[in-house]
């Protein structure tokens, strides 16, 4: 019902920004909520960042006070923007949705912070 593509990943500068997009196949105003996912090589996969009903935003506490989570409708495009990144940022992140009571996940993109 949903397909979502991720872009943005790659090489990232310590102290840099990353911008991670999530192109869905729905508009993404008719997501019930949106967010994002990364696993540190080794570890589980964690959420990180989520946008759910009455506009409640939610970040980890790794992502807090440095995340934003958006959306623009037109371009049915969801988007993570991580400011101050460091080698503990460096993961697969990935976008999900739930529509119509099912959740969907992109493929993934990977993001690489040097030490």
């Amino acid at each position: 019902q949903v397909q979502l593509v991720e872009s943005g990943g790659g090489l990232v500068q310590p102290g840099g920004s990353l911008r991670l997009s999530c192109t869905a196949s729905e508009s993404v105003s008719a997501l019930d909520s949106m967010g994002w996912y990364r696993q540190v090589l080794g570890n589980q996969r964690e959420m990180v960042a989520g946008k759910f009903p009455g506009d409640v935003t939610y970040y980890s506490d790794d992502l807090k006070g440095r995340a934003t989570i958006s959306r623009d409708n037109g371009k049915n495009t969801m988007y993570l923007q991580v400011d101050r990144m460091g080698s503990e940022d460096t993961a697969v992140y990935y976008c999900y949705a739930f529509y119509k009571g099912r959740k969907y996940w992109g493929q993934g993109t990977r993001v690489t912070v040097p030490s």
